[in-house]
């Protein structure tokens, strides 16, 4: 059993990362816009999952910030920071959801962004995440005695 196949047994969510089950990607997190860990696949642990997912959507609001350099505030497709030893990918997956994906350097870039948006496509409405704010906004309100 792979890695991504262990991954996925233990992680229910994980079965929509399955199209990232390529050469040379590392690892991939499916993470909420506010940088909550929602599922992973590959050679990553809970934990490193978890601070990835924070740290990627920290790395996501950056690009936010330099949007306005490239034209226009709020365009960020897709993020890709290349490292001496591999390419870290996000792009964004259905309303406040995120995709984040570490590759090594010999990673087809083509290939990676285009299964990325594949399964934005394919699955984004399940992917779809409510901010901490707009779940807050959605629960009844609370009974005072």
């Amino acid at each position: 059993m792979s890695t991504f196949e262990s991954a996925i047994n233990a992680d229910k969510p994980a079965w929509m990362l399955e199209g990232l089950d390529i050469p040379d990607v590392r690892f991939a997190v499916l993470l909420s816009d506010d940088g909550l860990r929602i599922a992973h696949i590959g050679e990553i642990t809970l934990d490193n999952a978890e601070r990835f997912a924070a740290a990627a959507s920290g790395l996501r609001s950056l690009g936010k910030a330099l949007g306005e350099f490239a034209g226009n505030l709020t365009s960020v497709r897709q993020n890709m920071t290349e490292y001496e030893d591999g390419m870290i990918f996000i792009t964004a997956v259905g309303d406040g959801a995120l995709l984040g994906v570490s590759t090594t350097p010999d990673a087809d870039v083509n290939l990676i962004a285009h299964r990325m948006n594949e399964l934005a496509l394919r699955v984004g409405n399940e992917l779809g995440s409510r901010t901490r704010q707009r779940w807050a906004q959605q629960l009844p309100p609370v009974a005072r005695p």
